[in-house]
């Protein structure tokens, strides 16, 4: 396969600020087509990027361009009717984290995806940080994870509901720190948790105590109620710590040593382009990759479900 011929569902801010603009890099792709129901945001993205092939129904897109595979982005609340039509008609499909509104309509998607035999990807980009992948390699070359954190802290305050309430800040958003603590330590065996309201009229904060089949420990921190938007990862093994910010750099401590080795993340990534160094850009090639040589992507639905599971494990394990 030369070219990955690529059909576009969904026009909107998340698609033209990383999606559109990975992809478009890429020489051994092409966009099949674009479909969006807005005409001035479908014929302005069409434009950006020389998409001549332009719809407003989904359906008709997908039958008259046979694409190689579809991305469908869009809001949770939205993508599972697109996403299981797509998956019926036997459609490579690739879609923005959170996968659906719960982890039933995730297993429902995992499970139309093995029935059509096709491959699947859910944008947990935070797997794909350049920095946090090489920090992960560093930490797990000295021995098995025994601790490992997710902190997702951001200022909401007089902020709504997610989609005016249609998902909880857990399943849309803070479900990204979620996601990097079973791609960092694993399968949960069992969990405690905290949730609580703090300034909102609605579940704003989240924290959790785990314990992984491993044995090892982790720790959810997230707060929807703070000062400003902080992303922060750390990984433990015997020896060696890891304190990772996707958004700058990571620090990784040795053997009681002062001073870090530091890895900054456009070095690491080889960019400054955002959506390089944050994931975007590799979870896109990964995809990509993955179709041309019949590989499997992952995080596919069937893992995002064990995520999306690990969601209402927290809401149910509140101390």
């Amino acid at each position: 396969m030369d070219k990955v011929r690529i059909a576009m569902i969904g026009a909107g801010g998340m698609a033209n600020a990383v999606h559109y603009p990975s992809l478009a890099e890429m020489d051994d792709v092409e966009f099949a087509g674009i479909c969006d129901l807005d005409p001035e945001r479908l014929a302005s993205t069409a434009d950006r990027y020389g998409i001549d092939a332009r719809f407003s129904d989904y359906r008709t897109m997908i039958e008259q361009t046979a694409p190689d595979a579809v991305y469908a982005i869009m809001p949770p609340h939205h993508v599972f009717d697109v996403a299981a039509w797509c998956l019926q008609q036997k459609q490579n499909l690739f879609i923005e984290k959170p996968p659906a509104v719960n982890a039933f309509q995730t297993r429902s998607l995992a499970a139309w995806a093995e029935q059509s035999g096709v491959k699947t990807m859910v944008a947990f980009n935070r797997r794909f940080i350049p920095v946090l992948v090489r920090a992960k390699e560093l930490v797990c070359q000295r021995g098995e994870i025994i601790q490992c954190q997710a902190s997702f802290l951001k200022n909401h305050l007089g902020g709504g509901p997610y989609y005016g309430g249609a998902i909880d800040i857990l399943s849309c958003d803070a479900v990204h720190a979620v996601d990097a603590l079973r791609w960092m330590g694993g399968e949960v065996a069992a969990l405690a948790s905290v949730v609580a309201s703090y300034h909102l009229p609605f579940a704003s904060a989240f924290n959790a105590v785990m314990r992984f089949e491993s044995g090892a420990t982790g720790v959810l921190q997230t707060n929807w109620s703070v000062g400003k938007r902080v992303h922060t990862f750390e990984l433990h093994a015997a020896g060696i710590s890891a304190f990772v910010d996707g958004n700058g750099d990571a620090r990784i401590y040795t053997d009681n040593s002062e001073e870090p080795r530091v890895l900054v993340n456009t070095e690491v990534a080889g960019s400054t382009e955002f959506a390089h160094y944050y994931g975007y850009f590799a979870e896109n090639r990964h995809f990509v990759d993955c179709i041309k040589s019949g590989r499997h992507p992952m995080p596919d639905l069937a893992d995002a479900a064990k995520t999306m599971e690990l969601v209402e494990r927290i809401y149910a394990s509140v101390i």
